[in-house]
This record gives C-alpha cells, structure tokens and sequence, in this order.
C-alpha cells in the first residue's frame, strides 16, 4: 500500500500541483443551466470530475454544497466521489471535521475506511479542540494509505486571533499545530519519502506574520486561495519557499465560472502553470 504522501508525489509528477475544486455554488449551478438540487449538484460534479480527469492528479469537493440538500445530497457526493476515484483523481474531501473522542474517529471511518459510501482519499480536519484529539483520525488514515489535511494558517481575517496567539513556548498557535503534525510524520514516515499527515496553509497567507517556517520531513501542503482569491501560480515559490514543490494549489472559481463548455480547455490551461516541467 502506498502511503497518501507518496501518492501525491506521484500526481505532481504525473499532472503538476493544481487542485480542481468541485464547489456547485448555486450561482455556478445556475450559470451551467442546473438546477439548485441534489441532482444539479451530482451533475456538476460529474462534469468536473470528467473534465479534470487525465488533466490535474487532485480534486477537492467542498462537501457542504452537497450536505446542503440533505441525504439526497449525500448520496450525490457518494457518486461524485466515486467517479473522481475511478477516474484515478486522488480526492480531498473538505469536511474540516473536528471533535472528540469516539466521536471524530467515527468521522475518519466515514471518510477514510475502504469501501466506505463516503470514502475519499485525504479528509480536512479542523484542530482547535487539540491536535491530540485527531490521533485516532491520523492512525485510521495511515492504516488505510489516506491523508488527512489539518487547518493551520488560514486566510480568512477572522481566524487570525485564534491562529495567531503566541502560546508560552513562543510559538503562534499556527506554528505549534506544524510542528506537532511534522513531529509525528517523523515518527512514522521513512526517510526520503513525504508523510501524510499535510496542513492547511492558504496561498495569501504571510509566513512570517503567522511564525511560519519550513518543517521536515516534507509533507503535503494543501494551499487554497489560488486563483480567483488572489494567489497566482507565478507566487508559489515566494509565498511557500522551501516548501513550494509541496503545495496542493487548489483553485475552484476561477476554473469553474468557465462554464461546462469551456471546462476541460480552462483546467489544462490552469494546470500548465503549475507544472515545473
């Protein structure tokens, strides 16, 4: 089984780092000639999936816009899930789930299990009841070759006074969730290769502002805020650094507001971008 860290490896390789978001805002929905439902959304998602298909190594449905019309929207996100991985896309499901307990680890079986109506390949998980209390969602993920995407530095100015508090060691919170994400992919991942266990880090945050830096070993970055929120491909490395050849760039407006018909030619030409090559 190959650990979630290597794999997006191999997609960079593969298709370069850009990350198709699957987001049917109603807006979108209408544009495309669809209706604001369950089946609008499981028809823009299919479209998606098969436009980025062979074009970008990751997509990233943004799992409220389908829990929004209830369990007919579930099982839409079921199906869309299903074809992305088919299709051989490594998918982020963007749930930005966090709890306790019996309880989050009943999330990372939902999302993370073989088999699993919801299964996906990376979840994003939301940290600020303690990194700690994700321990059996990052066992759960690495016994089943799965990612799991913690949030620790966000773009949106209303985080800021949680994410950015100095804690006692010095450090910002941002800063201490990284290093006790970067402490236990040490402990579990071999030499050479990137671990599994990514952060979240938006494309317009300032790394010094939020007391960034590099950490080893590599892992995944997954990188919003490209695109249509400000982030450019021509940036990555300055606003990542070190870390740049890391970074998931995800991007979801500016590809999608291209319409059905223009879908596949936007993803390639967004995609080229990214590519070192």
């Amino acid at each position: 089984m190959i650990p979630f860290g290597e794999r997006v490896r191999a997609a960079f390789a593969a298709h370069g780092q850009l990350c198709v978001g699957i987001d049917p805002h109603v807006h979108l929905l209408a544009e495309w000639g669809l209706d604001a439902s369950a089946a609008g959304a499981r028809e823009f998602g299919l479209r998606v999936v098969e436009a980025a298909a062979g074009r970008v190594g990751v997509v990233k449905p943004q799992v409220s816009f389908f829990e929004r019309y209830g369990s007919a929207g579930l099982a839409a996100l079921e199906d869309v899930l299903a074809a992305a991985r088919a299709a051989g896309l490594l998918v982020i499901a963007d749930a930005k789930r966090g709890d306790i307990g019996s309880t989050m680890d009943a999330y990372a079986e939902a999302w993370l299990t073989p088999g699993s109506p919801l299964e996906a390949d990376a979840l994003t998980a939301n940290p600020f009841l303690g990194v700690g209390a994700l321990e059996g969602t990052f066992d759960v993920a690495e016994r089943n070759g799965k990612g799991v995407f913690v949030l620790a530095a966000t773009s949106n100015p209303e985080a800021f006074t949680a994410q950015r508090a100095v804690l006692p060691t010095g450090e910002t919170v941002s800063a201490a969730i990284m290093r006790e994400l970067s402490e236990r992919n040490a402990r579990t991942t071999p030499d050479g290769r990137w671990g599994s266990l990514g952060v979240v880090i938006g494309g317009t945050v300032d790394w010094q502002d939020a007391g960034l830096s590099t950490f080893s070993p590599v892992a995944p970055i997954l990188g919003p805020g490209f695109g249509h929120q400000g982030a450019e491909p021509d940036q990555l490395r300055a606003r990542f650094g070190a870390l740049a050849e890391a970074v998931i760039a995800s991007e979801s407006r500016s590809i999608l507001a291209a319409g059905p018909d223009r879908l596949a030619a936007r993803i390639s030409e967004r995609a080229l971008l990214y590519r070192g090559d």
